[in-house]
């Protein structure tokens, strides 16, 4: 048998329960077929990148599957029926990955706290304000034109 990863997308109006089931009944199609899935991931409602048949997110779901090739090509058959499943895409591998895929890694480092922030520091911290730019005040030491009414 060989290695497989399998990533698709479902339309952004469908509940989690729902990508959960359509999880539950491709891995049913797999397992019929004398395949097997083993990890299963999801990367939860992302935004695309450009529209999808008028979606603009979709839900994410990673499976690493180890069947015969028959059995891939029964559910991408059934993953083409569904309304459901915007795209999908299969690719054979050598072998598959340990721990979290790299999604997952990027979710947990995002999670971390203090990550991007830099804290209260203020305009420009201790360093004064800032010469130069459009706050110069080169103007204030001119003295106003008259101005002239047009009638």
């Amino acid at each position: 048998m060989a290695l497989y990863e399998h990533v698709f997308l479902a339309r952004q109006d469908v509940s989690a329960q729902q990508v959960d089931g359509l999880l539950e009944q491709y891995k049913g199609v797999i397992e019929a077929n004398g395949g097997k899935v083993g990890r299963t991931e999801n990367w939860g409602l992302k935004s695309l990148t450009y529209r999808i048949k008028k979606n603009r997110k979709a839900h994410y779901v990673l499976m690493d599957i180890d069947a015969p090739a028959a059995a891939v090509h029964e559910m991408e058959r059934q993953m083409r029926i569904s309304e459901d499943v915007l795209r999908y895409m299969t690719i054979a591998v050598e072998k598959h990955e340990e721990g979290a895929s790299a999604m997952m890694q990027k979710r947990d480092r995002d999670d971390r706290p203090g990550r991007g922030e830099r804290g209260e520091r203020g305009d420009r911290g201790d360093r004064g304000p800032r010469e130069g730019g459009f706050n110069r005040g080169d103007r204030d030491d001119r003295p106003r034109r008259p101005r002239e009414d047009r009638a």
